[in-house]
């Protein structure tokens, strides 16, 4: 009690951290605030997440409001960038290194210490021990117990015992610093993630198709500079036969660095592009409202004798079958077009889910031609001559919504996991073992007895010394006993 007292101000932090308590509650903030910023969107907008708290606490939408006031307050709307998330974990770091360093001497102690001869009294207490007897002497088997011992994975030593010989060893003795090396790989997680938040970002960007973005946004409108230019060339959405259920859609960009290209691809949810360390992921789509009847309508017009020609035009414009005089022109547009049950055409969504024109030719096998074509039923797009409008695109009306993250601590991450995953199977799957085998001269025979300790898997070291006991026997070609 009286140490304690006396203990510096230096002293008494450094015993707080080096206390496996304080790494409990630190760990367990980190837990339940990570919980709560799983739940709650992050940098969203505030409806979302008070539709979540309504629905969370079942209350009214005034009282979720006030509730997502508070969390607001407290920084849980943007959680893993607030002060008080970074703290934890650079406590959490602190413990950690004090908590090694204050254990790291005594485990670099045996680490170090290399195994020696024991007596054969300190040999009969090991928690691993066997002992028997075999016909010969220490010096005549002294042979078959080095090449024994070489069989189960060890190199021995051999020193003079009491009456004979003694044959000692160890394997894995560096194994005891699994526990740092992982401890290490945290540490450098950490750093990683601290990097990313401090130095990166999370953003999102709509792009319509043909335009061009300097910037991303976050943080509730934030700009965030790219240093180059992404442009939308195309998009394109696919959809589960007839449903308007998306199957798939595909964003066509393309960088511009000083007014150049330097680099296109053609993006899917789980095919993202990067670069100068900016990812940017296929998150979601839409249409652009106000450009919806004047985007570019792309055609491909066949004759009935094979003759093609790629048309763009525009709601009102005009085509001409390729060959020939007869010009066709488009009088009408839906985006999401549908037939009742009495065969009248209509409009069943504002959005670009099953668009259509309307086409008008005054010859189509000797009498003029009026009706609608589908972009996603081919069938539509032949016409009783033979001909046919292929209805490919229609181009300026959508936007793709991207999701923009830079994290440049993502490869320290991945460096701490690589390094954790060496740390573990270290830890959990490696062993300090040391063993020694006591050989003595007795009467007509020789006494051995094996001594063994391993710090972990001890049945698996256990099974090793069986294995051990049967080569000597069957090398000298004795009897146990």
């Amino acid at each position: 009690m009286e140490k304690g007292k006396n203990k510096s101000i230096i002293d008494l932090v450094w015993d707080l951290f080096a206390s496996v308590k304080l790494a409990v509650v630190i760990f367990s903030l980190i837990a339940v605030t990570s919980m709560v910023g799983t739940v709650l969107e992050q940098d969203a907008e505030p409806e979302r997440n008070i539709q979540v708290l309504v629905k969370m606490f079942g209350v009214g939408h005034e009282t979720a409001h006030s509730i997502y006031s508070v969390f607001d307050s407290l920084g849980f709307m943007n959680m893993y960038h607030s002060w008080w998330f970074v703290t934890f974990l650079l406590l959490f770091a602190a413990n950690l290194i004090v908590c090694s360093l204050d254990r790291l001497p005594r485990i670099l102690k045996l680490v170090r210490e290399n195994v020696r001869p024991l007596s054969l009294e300190h040999l009969e207490k090991m928690s691993i021990r066997k002992s028997f007897a075999i016909k010969g002497s220490a010096s005549s088997i002294k042979d078959d117990v080095t090449s024994s011992i070489n069989k189960i994975g060890f190199k021995p030593s051999k020193a003079a015992a009491e009456n004979g010989l003694q044959f000692y060893a160890e394997k894995g003795n560096f194994t005891r610093l699994g526990v740092y090396i992982t401890h290490l790989s945290i540490l450098i997680i950490l750093a990683g993630a601290i990097i990313g938040l401090k130095f990166g970002f999370n953003g999102t960007l709509n792009l319509p198709e043909g335009q061009t973005a300097p910037v991303a946004f976050k943080d509730k409108g934030t700009q965030v500079p790219l240093g180059f230019e992404l442009r939308c060339d195309n998009f394109d959405v696919e959809y589960y036969g007839d449903s308007d259920m998306p199957k798939s859609y595909r964003s066509w960009l393309t960088i511009l660095k000083d007014g150049r290209e330097v680099l296109k691809k053609v993006i899917s949810v789980n095919d993202p592009l990067t670069y100068e360390g900016i990812t940017f992921y296929q998150s979601s789509y839409g249409s652009v409202g106000e450009n919806m009847n004047n985007g570019i309508i792309v055609l491909r017009v066949i004759s009935s004798d094979g003759r093609s020609n790629k048309v763009n035009t525009k709601i009102g414009g005009t085509f001409t079958i390729p060959g020939s005089s007869i010009e066709g022109h488009v009088s009408n547009f839906s985006p999401a077009l549908s037939v009742d049950q009495s065969g009248r055409p209509f409009t069943y969504d504002a959005g670009l889910k099953n668009p259509a024109i309307h086409v008008e030719l005054p010859n189509v096998g000797g009498k003029p031609y009026s009706g609608w074509i589908f972009k996603r039923y081919p069938q539509t797009w032949r016409l009783p001559d033979g001909s046919s409008v292929e209805f490919l695109d229609y181009w300026g009306v959508e936007y793709t919504g991207l999701q923009v993250r830079k994290d440049p601590g993502v490869w320290i991450v991945y460096l701490g996991c690589i390094i954790m995953a060496a740390g573990l199977y270290i830890t959990f799957f490696m062993s300090h073992k040391r063993l020694w085998v006591n050989v003595a001269d007795g009467k007509g025979a020789a006494k051995i007895v094996i001594g063994a300790s391993a710090n972990r898997n001890r049945a698996a070291f256990e099974r090793d010394i069986e294995k051990l006991a049967g080569l000597l026997g069957e090398a000298t070609k004795g009897e146990n006993r």
